[in-house]
């Protein structure tokens, strides 16, 4: 308990500003990972070298997924603004087309 009591007390001269000197400081980095220690115990959060690895695991799959749906997006924004540039031009060809009317309101390729 004394080791308790002196990380609380170096704890609250920390947060009200006060400097500590190395060893305090040590000291209290050391009480605090004793503290993270028992609340990840508490919460039952102590995790496995093969937790650890299965979740690095799922991470690196997730990110691949990521990646992989990025270069579709992509691949489809290309594809959509090289539709609409198509779509552009032919909306151009018949307002063209249009303009080239007979007086009859027919195009000329509805004439022939």
């Amino acid at each position: 308990m004394v080791i308790d009591e002196l990380g609380k007390q170096l704890h609250n001269r920390a947060t009200r500003g006060e400097t500590l000197s190395p060893e305090e400081q040590a000291q209290l980095e050391e009480w605090y990972a004793a503290q993270d220690r028992a609340e990840a115990d508490d919460l039952g959060l102590t995790a496995s070298a093969e937790t650890v690895v299965t979740l690095q695991a799922q991470i690196a799959t997730a990110l691949e997924q990521v990646v992989t749906v990025a270069r579709q997006v992509q691949k489809t924004d290309e594809e959509n603004q090289a539709l609409r540039r198509e779509n552009a031009a032919l909306c151009r060809q018949l307002r063209k087309s249009c303009h080239n009317c007979d007086k009859g309101g027919r195009s000329a390729a509805t004439v022939a």
